[in-house]
């Protein structure tokens, strides 16, 4: 769907449009007051750590300011661009939420794609631990503390906008307890569904890492958004004519 010269608001209309025919049920539900969105946030380079009032890492322009949902009308995909993606899907009531990162046409430097794998190697990290009767609490602290303090800068978001979790419960809205942060001591449960999303902005760049929704097992999180090579990858695009 990526092609040279397509706006921000052209592939979140498009993919919209392919969702919706595959099955989704056409809308983002949050409990969180006074939170909108359509379908989630579409970045393409430093768009997707633009500052937003979102309570999320990634950021984006928007269709306008007053407007700041989807992804900007002006902004033009270029060769060279990396191109975020982060989409809540929901079926008959139900949502998930996912995000991949592509490179268009280009490779990104290789320290931008190492960042990219570490935040990988900490969503498994952090599936490891899905388990019942382990607290959220204790994951974050766990993962927090094996995080180096070079790595910390600008984790889970971009300058003084950065969120304090690494997932979330999801269900009949995206937003759900528990939450992979400090404070959430209950124990978690078998069937237990959780987004987890450890991202990290590169200044110039963007935002790079990755998101997947797990099922809390016996055996740790089952991944039930795809696992396969192109999640443990930043991806690159070659134009269609290439």
């Amino acid at each position: 769907m990526l092609r040279e010269g397509m706006s921000e608001a052209d592939l979140g209309t498009e993919l919209f449009d392919v969702m919706v025919k595959e099955g989704h049920h056409g809308i983002a539900r949050f409990g969180m007051f006074n939170t909108e969105m359509l379908f989630g946030q579409i970045g393409f380079g430093e768009g997707s750590i633009y500052p937003s009032y979102f309570n999320g890492p990634g950021g984006s322009y928007g269709l306008s300011p007053a407007v700041p949902l989807l992804g900007s009308h002006r902004r033009k995909l270029k060769k060279g661009d990396l191109v975020f993606v982060d989409v809540a899907c929901g079926v008959e009531g139900y949502h998930t939420d996912k995000t991949m990162t592509y490179m268009f046409g280009e490779s990104l430097p290789q320290e931008v794609i190492s960042v990219h794998q570490e935040c990988v190697a900490i969503q498994n990290k952090i599936a490891e631990l899905l388990k019942p009767g382990v607290t959220p609490a204790f994951i974050y602290e766990t993962i927090i503390n094996g995080v180096s303090p070079e790595f910390m800068e600008n984790f889970m978001g971009f300058g003084n906008r950065r969120v304090k979790f690494l997932g979330h419960g999801i269900g009949l809205v995206i937003d759900e307890t528990p939450v992979i942060a400090e404070g959430f001591y209950d124990f978690l449960q078998e069937g237990m569904t959780i987004a987890l999303e450890p991202k990290k902005g590169i200044a110039g760049i963007g935002m790079v890492g990755i998101e997947n929704t797990f099922i809390v097992t016996p055996q740790g999180g089952r991944c039930i958004t795809g696992d396969n090579p192109a999640d443990s990858c930043i991806l690159e695009l070659e134009k269609k004519n290439e």
